[in-house]
């Protein structure tokens, strides 16, 4: 049963009607379970795919306050409820997709672009100190947003600045200074939505780079299941300890619950097998956490970020 089934009413007329100069496009009762990488969920209440930065500055500049917003990107890192979400979940495509190279060894970026389409815009320039992006799963917002990171490389090491709007419809430009980066955390409002970022790297050999990057590749491919549905990371690791080791530790590696199991070839990735709910990958995740705070007394702090509600 999807949330649709249950009533979620469409707010797609009356917003329309309240904006007129909107460009984006509105859908309602959108499914979301097919752009999310553990391919589970309901769906979004309203679905906005801005035009532009412009675009997604004036919808919310006129969006009723009460409406609760929702950022997803390429939905890797992302548990969608099974009972939807209700409100406006905003999703950024080809207006934030750009890619441009610029004077010493800078890149500027929509925050619609896969991290993985850095690395490789930055390779063919000769800028390095970005390949890292090579073995992240998502885009750049959500880089942004969780500081992302890999192989010895996380964002807040070439992040120059990065555009946002916020829930009033504002734009601002924020140095790095500005993120309060953290371990897979930035301290920028929740209600900011990214739009756009610029990397500062450092001169390099495109062969090299290319190098660096192959080998990210089949580290990845020989210790993740990346083939898999998964989300990536589930849990963030504790200081000092490794989330899979202590998941090991647990006893959890292998574990199911419904159709969700946790990874064989890697215990800090939960996999959909086949038939998996929301609830199922949800739940397995949290009896992960009760059995590692049981066996080691650290609690896991999750990594995938979770939305909507569950089903009533």
């Amino acid at each position: 049963m999807s949330a649709a089934a249950v009533g979620f009413p469409d707010i797609t007329a009356e917003l329309a009607t309240a904006m007129p100069e909107l460009r984006g496009r509105m859908s309602a009762n959108q499914a979301l379970a097919d752009v999310t990488w553990f391919r589970v969920g309901g769906p979004a209440q309203m679905l906005f795919a801005p035009a532009d930065e412009a675009d997604l500055a004036y919808f919310l500049a006129h969006l009723p306050a009460d409406v609760p917003v929702v950022v997803i990107g390429l939905g890797s890192n992302l548990i969608v409820r099974d009972g939807g979400v209700p409100g406006v979940v905003i999703r950024l495509g080809r207006g934030f997709n750009a890619v441009a190279v610029e004077e010493g060894h800078r890149l500027r970026v929509g925050a619609a672009v896969p991290d993985v389409k850095v690395a490789r815009a930055a390779a063919d320039a000769g800028i390095d100190g970005l390949a890292f992006y090579r073995g992240i799963p998502g885009g750049i917002g959500g880089a942004l947003r969780m500081n992302a990171g890999a192989h010895h490389g996380e964002t807040r090491d070439c992040l120059i600045e990065a555009r946002a709007v916020d829930r009033q419809g504002r734009v601002h430009v924020l140095a790095n200074a500005d993120f309060g980066f953290s371990y897979r955390h930035s301290g920028v409002p929740a209600d900011f939505i990214f739009t756009q970022a610029l990397f500062l790297g450092r001169p390099g050999e495109p062969e090299a780079i290319l190098a660096e990057m192959e080998r990210i590749t089949s580290a990845r491919e020989a210790s993740q299941p990346i083939r898999e549905k998964t989300g990536g990371s589930t849990f963030k690791n504790p200081p000092g300890s490794k989330a899979w080791q202590l998941v090991d530790a647990a006893g959890c590696r292998g574990l199911r619950l419904g159709g969700a199991q946790v990874s064989e070839m890697h215990c800090n990735f939960l996999i959909n097998t086949g038939g998996a709910t929301a609830a199922d990958i949800e739940g397995l995740g949290e009896e992960v956490r009760r059995r590692v705070k049981a066996s080691s007394g650290i609690e896991l702090e999750w990594e995938i970020k979770r939305i909507g509600v569950p089903l009533s």
